[in-house]
Order: structure tokens, then C-alpha cells, then sequence
């Protein structure tokens, strides 16, 4: 995959409303970064949904960027990062227009009390619902000051936590990304589109 930035610009910056669901709505985007700028790939010009009936994790951090797809189009997205995550019952369903019609990739795994996990997850997210909940919350941090590896911008308005949990995730995101992903029990199907997890 072509690798570019993903970086978070005054211009383009989407200040969340310090109140917990607009918290909730940064917490799922995964990737690893290293140094003040987030790295991730190019993106596809599809956004996918991605679920989960609980979601633990730690170190965890937002602000706001813009990521580039791969016809140069840039998309505002939440920025969530996210040491160590704890996924049950995660999906991940995605649907792409072909000559032959829709086509739905359909992937679920962490069930049977065995969840999914994922060490320096990156989420870079338009939309989250769920009940949040968390621990040593700091907001109206510096972008560039966040308590995680992976910082923003300096000046822009970010928010941190030591630990976040959020039950009935459902998010619609364009990247994801982690050092490291454990699928327990992975499944992947295709689907006729129609399927998606929520």
C-alpha cells in the first residue's frame, strides 16, 4: 500500500463538543503512529462499518485530520488512538461497486467470551455511537500534548484518557490501523451488500 500523512490541520479541524457522546465518536480508528503526525495508507474511496457489542482499551487519545484517498480527495476524519483495546463480538463489513453489481466483504470475530484484540490501534473515523465511559478524562488538551505516542497538531483541541470502555459501538470509518490485530475466531464472507453490521 502507498503510504502519505495523515494530518490534522487547522483549516480543516473538527472540534467535538466536550460532552461524552461526542467523545464516544473518536474513540474507534485504529493505526499506529510514531512522532507528532500519525502515519497511515492512501486510502480506498469506501468507508466501512465496523462493531462491536464491547470495546476495553487503554491510553487512549482524539483530535482531528484529513486523510487522502487515492484520487487525491481528502475526508475530515476523528482521529482515535488506542494503546491496548479489548473488541467482543467485533465486525467489519465493507461494501464495493463491481461490474457485476455490489459486493459486500462481511468479517466478524472476538466472540465466545474470546475477544479481538489490538496493540497500537488507530481509528480514522466520521461517525460513532455507543455508551462511553471514561477513566482520568482530560478535554481541551493540546493536540500536540496528548498522553499517547501518536499526537496532533499543536493548537488544535484534543482530548485524552487513561482508560475508555464503550459498550454497543458502531462506527463508520476510513482506516484502521495497529501494530498488532488478533483475530480470535476470525470469519470472512462475501455478501450480495446487502449485509452490514448494523
Amino acid at each position: 500500500m502507498k503510504l502519505n500523512k495523515l494530518t490534522g490541520t487547522h483549516a480543516g479541524r473538527i472540534v467535538l463538543a466536550a460532552v461524552p457522546v461526542a467523545v464516544v465518536a473518536t474513540a474507534l480508528l485504529g493505526g499506529v503512529a510514531n512522532g507528532a503526525v500519525p502515519v497511515s495508507f492512501a486510502v480506498s474511496g469506501s468507508q466501512f462499518q465496523i462493531a462491536a457489542s464491547t470495546l476495553d482499551g487503554t491510553s487512549f487519545s482524539q483530535y482531528a485530520g484529513v486523510t487522502t484517498d487515492t484520487a487525491g480527495g481528502q475526508h475530515q476524519v476523528a482521529i482515535a488512538n488506542i494503546g491496548q483495546a479489548s473488541l467482543a463480538d467485533l465486525c467489519q463489513s465493507v461494501v464495493t461497486d463491481t461490474p457485476l453489481g455490489k459486493v459486500g466483504m462481511l468479517i466478524t470475530a472476538g466472540g465466545g467470551g474470546k475477544p479481538a484484540t489490538a496493540t497500537g490501534l488507530q481509528i480514522g473515523m466520521t461517525d460513532l455511537k455507543g455508551d462511553a465511559s471514561f477513566n482520568n478524562i482530560r478535554i481541551g488538551v493540546d493536540a500536540s500534548r496528548v498522553n499517547t505516542s501518536a499526537k496532533g497538531t499543536a493548537g488544535d483541541f484534543a482530548q485524552d484518557a487513561d482508560s475508555i470502555k464503550i459498550l454497543g459501538l458502531q462506527q463508520t470509518a476510513w482506516s484502521t490501523q495497529a501494530a498488532v490485530f488478533t483475530l480470535t475466531g476470525m470469519h470472512v464472507q462475501l455478501t450480495d451488500g446487502s449485509k452490514g453490521c448494523f
